[in-house]
């Protein structure tokens, strides 16, 4: 097959750099950059997965979707990880949907190719299930941060989250996707995050924030934060 004229050399997406040379040297040639616009849907709900992605700069938001319209934001994935899960475990669809909250760019290579290459290499599976782990432990620390922290914590904690996946102190990151993570309607992003902006730690205008003191942000956010981080580094380290 003929290289991928818009295949990259050294990949951003943090799950990609774990991989052995020879690995990544098989995905390479079929990996293409594209970019990822705000609400652009990598895969729907019951439907087919037909490509996987690797975020190099911003946020995919991990949907439920009930009967009756409403959604909630379960997990997000950025350029620690990868997008198709469903397909490392065998599966090629899900009853989530996984949509573009804060815009970025990344890589994407057809489904189909990604589970050949996997099944090709042992050292590749355990790269991906250790990331699949991760993954869960985020789920699962989110369920507890939603039931026992306050609505200012668990703010600073995905600010901070967003933060270390945009390596950028400025992002988008509208009211919608900030409600849906924090289980809340719009007046209570407003709530929070004006005051964060009164204690100095933030600007937030127009869906454009600004961390303008990280180390407070930190500070005044829950526990949850430190925990994921450091489960993300144990696991997805060399």
């Amino acid at each position: 097959m003929a290289k991928n004229p818009k295949a990259v050399d050294l990949p951003a997406n943090r799950l990609l750099g774990l991989l052995t040379p020879r690995d990544y040297n098989r995905l390479r040639p079929h990996l293409g950059r594209v970019p990822l616009e705000y609400k652009k849907s990598l895969y729907e709900a019951d439907k087919k997965i037909e490509f996987v992605y690797f975020i190099e700069t911003g946020v995919g938001s991990l949907v439920n979707t009930m009967a009756n319209g409403q959604a909630a934001e379960v997990g997000t994935i950025g350029n620690e990880g990868l997008v198709g899960v469903p397909i490392v475990l065998g599966d090629d669809r899900a009853p989530t949907s996984i949509y573009i909250q804060v815009p970025g760019d990344g890589l994407r290579m057809p489904a189909v190719l990604f589970k050949k290459e996997l099944a090709r290499s042992a050292t590749m599976q355990v790269v991906m299930l250790r990331y699949v782990h991760a993954l869960f432990n985020q789920v699962a620390q989110s369920a507890a941060c939603n039931h026992f922290h306050s609505l200012e914590q668990r703010c600073c904690r995905w600010l901070l989250m967003t933060r270390d996946r945009m390596q950028s102190d400025e992002f988008l990151l509208t009211q919608e996707f900030l409600a849906m993570m924090l289980g809340v309607q719009r007046p209570g992003v407003s709530i929070a995050a004006g005051g964060l902006q009164r204690a100095g730690l933030i600007t937030y205008k127009r869906g454009n924030v600004t961390i303008l003191d990280g180390a407070g942000l930190k500070k005044r956010s829950c526990e949850c934060y430190g925990i994921s981080k450091r489960e993300f580094d144990r696991l997805l380290s060399d």
